[in-house]
């Protein structure tokens, strides 16, 4: 056999192909385990139709590049059959071709399915982040009623003062644990470069302690603030300071003020 005029008969890339009769496989199947070299050429061929299956796109198959990939010389097919040859040349690669493009196909839709799955997945992730959310959310507004509801709450009303008559905010105030809920929902949102800033006052002689910065006023949805208050207050009042707060209230800015109810 010339194995030279076999190869490039283009049956071997038909056999690779799965495009013969069972008898015409056989055949080749005798060949290939007789010849090293008819072996060789079948797995270079599968493996050149395995690397087109990763380096052309399943959108546009270039054919002629397929060719040159597969390494198929049509203008050099020698008749094993004169009226057979030809078309053994051309289909081939051809059916290597074929074969490239399903595989292609096989690994896009793969691909589309693996994309869509994690899709899916991710959905579900931040799906469930929401409800876990929701759900603590839910908790944190339950033990914050609980609070509020408690009898050793004292609470306090701050009104609009000056110039400010329309703001005005609450303070739920718990000696036992030295701590107050500051609910600032009547207060606009802090000018930039601005800060709100929380006064505990007695009031003879009058003395503020300030209770620190809201830094994130704007930024919180519920404008309610937990504030450790450990003094003896007799009133609370908020003012409006540069960022950074200051030592004693700008009382132009004093926003809202309320007296501690002290009546039993």
């Amino acid at each position: 056999m010339d194995i030279k005029v076999y190869i490039e008969s283009g049956i071997l890339e038909l056999y690779v192909a799965g495009q013969l009769s069972e008898s015409e496989n056989e055949e080749v199947f005798q060949h290939i385990q007789q010849y090293p070299e008819l072996l060789s050429e079948v797995l270079q061929i599968e493996a050149a139709v395995l690397k087109l299956t990763k380096a052309v796109s399943p959108r546009s198959v270039d054919f002629e590049a397929l060719k040159k990939k597969l390494n198929l010389k049509e203008n050099k097919v020698v008749n094993l059959n004169s009226k057979k040859s030809n078309w053994l040349a051309y289909t081939g690669w051809a059916a290597s071709i074929v074969l490239a493009g399903g595989l292609l196909w096989t690994l896009n839709t793969n691909s589309s399915l693996q994309n869509e799955i994690e899709t899916v997945s991710m959905e579900k992730q931040l799906l469930e982040i929401k409800i876990e959310d929701a759900r603590n959310d839910l908790a944190e507004a339950k033990n914050l009623l609980n609070i509020l509801r408690d009898r050793n709450i004292v609470p306090v009303d701050l009104g609009g003062q000056g110039n400010f008559e329309n703001a005005y905010a609450k303070v739920y105030w718990n000696k036992a644990d030295n701590t107050i809920y500051l609910d600032a929902q009547g207060l606009p949102n802090a000018p930039e470069g601005k800060v709100w800033q929380v006064w505990s006052l007695t009031l003879n002689p009058l003395t503020p302690t300030s209770l620190g910065t809201i830094d994130d006023f704007n930024s919180d949805d519920n404008k309610i603030f937990e504030i450790a208050n450990a003094n003896e207050s007799q009133a609370f009042g908020i003012t409006l300071e540069p960022a950074g707060g200051s030592e004693s209230p700008t009382m132009e800015q004093l926003h809202t003020l309320g007296v501690v109810n002290t009546a039993p």
